[in-house]
């Protein structure tokens, strides 16, 4: 039987063929009788296939011989289509582009690139399709820093209307009755949080691909802030300890409380830059802090960096307990706090994680998700861990052929 020029058209029997000629007659029959490979199936084919069951080859230099055959085949049926700035490359099969006007779906791996003239990305749905990686974390950042000063005049509009200590005493809470009031735990809870906030802020600026975790960072910080300060705008709950100076009705005035909200955005709603606040009780915006700030910095650290990775998970409790033991929110506050931040930390990074959920039902995706799908359109797979000096060397550290 002879062999067919264009992959795409090759059956079974073809794939076999191929093996057997290419050396790996072994495999042939796992690939056209057990797992009933045609050619666009081996097109589509990609290393991680080749380790992982249902395949599970089990000799890693057959896993790597074939698979620079399998590349080889691939290629002409590649072909890059946007770049990002930061190096990766997005790739597209030239047959899902031809099916592409009929369908709306695509499927893409990142690969690490070179720079060279590129053909505009053929699948711009949208009039905000085309703008740069560096320009979608500008928008994240402009939305998380509107969703913070609206988060910041909700807590003074709060802080006004907060229930009276005499009339709405303290809820029954079985953590706060039972732990001892501990004056400095709150403080040591931001100490936790700015370290947190410094290791993170070293990972980025080290990280190769910042410009997305930033982003990241922002759409999520966002989103969780939004959703607490629509939920303690619409019920407000009475102090959690008596020892808290509160009292309503401190900024009547709409010009003081924005001149409040300014105050509470630029100390950054934390008490060791003088900020105070009641009222903001309904799930606690500390832990979310922390949560997030540790979080970000074990999925963006290599997994070797357990130490660090414990560390943090560490300081994250610790920061949780100095909550509970300053009675400055209820238990609820902090677990629902600790759960939304979490489980949408991770359903965002699974649903950018994962192509196939982003390709086979994008429409759905775009409709529910819409500010996701804006801020990861331009990403498809897992944003590798790598790193690098982003400034230039001093020209005595290096030799002009290294710092240029």
């Amino acid at each position: 039987m002879g062999q067919l020029k264009d992959v795409r058209k090759w059956t079974c029997e073809h794939v076999g063929l191929w093996l057997q000629r290419k050396g790996f007659t072994d495999y042939a029959d796992l690939f056209r009788y057990e797992h009933k490979i045609d050619g666009k199936a081996l097109l589509a084919i990609n290393q991680d296939d080749l380790r992982n069951p249902p395949l599970q080859l089990k000799i890693l230099g057959d896993i790597k011989r074939l698979w620079l055959e399998i590349d080889a085949l691939q290629q002409p049926y590649n072909r890059p289509i946007s770049r990002l700035p930061n190096g990766f490359v997005k790739r597209k099969n030239v047959d899902e582009i031809d099916s592409f006007q009929r369908s709306a779906r695509y499927s893409g791996s990142w690969q690490i690139g070179e720079d060279s003239d590129l053909e505009d990305s053929v699948d711009s749905v949208h009039p905000l399709s085309d703008l740069s990686e560096t320009g979608r974390t500008l928008i994240s950042l402009l939305y998380a820093f509107t969703v913070f000063f609206v988060t910041s005049f909700v807590m003074v509009f709060v802080h006004d209307r907060v229930p009276d200590m005499k009339k709405y005493p303290p809820l029954p809470d079985i953590v706060l009755d039972n732990v001892p009031l501990i004056p400095w735990a709150f403080k040591m809870c931001e100490v936790t949080a700015l370290i947190l906030g410094v290791v993170l802020g070293i990972t980025l600026f080290l990280h190769k691909h910042r410009i997305i975790v930033v982003r990241r960072m922002a759409a999520l910080c966002g989103t969780v802030f939004l959703l607490r300060c629509v939920t303690m705008f619409v019920t407000s709950l009475s102090v959690p300890g008596i020892h808290l100076e509160c009292s309503g009705k401190l900024y009547g005035d709409t010009w003081a409380k924005i001149a409040r909200a300014f105050e509470i955005l630029f100390g950054f709603g934390l008490s060791v830059n003088g900020v105070r606040t009641c009222g903001d009780y309904m799930f606690s915006g500390h832990t979310v802090s922390i949560t997030l700030l540790n979080f970000f910095i074990t999925e963006y650290t290599p997994s070797r960096m357990y130490y660090l990775h414990t560390c943090c998970w560490v300081l994250n409790m610790f920061g949780i307990f100095f909550i509970l033991a300053a009675h400055e929110h209820y238990s609820i506050d902090v677990v629902i706090a600790f759960y939304i931040s979490s489980r949408l930390f991770l359903y965002y990074h699974t649903l950018a994680n994962t192509r196939a959920l982003k390709c086979i039902d994008s429409k759905r995706t775009r409709v529910w998700f819409p500010l996701f799908w804006f801020f990861e359109e331009k990403v498809s797979g897992k944003v590798p861990n790598e790193y690098e000096w982003p400034l230039k060397w001093p020209s005595f550290f290096c030799s002009k052929s290294k710092c240029q």
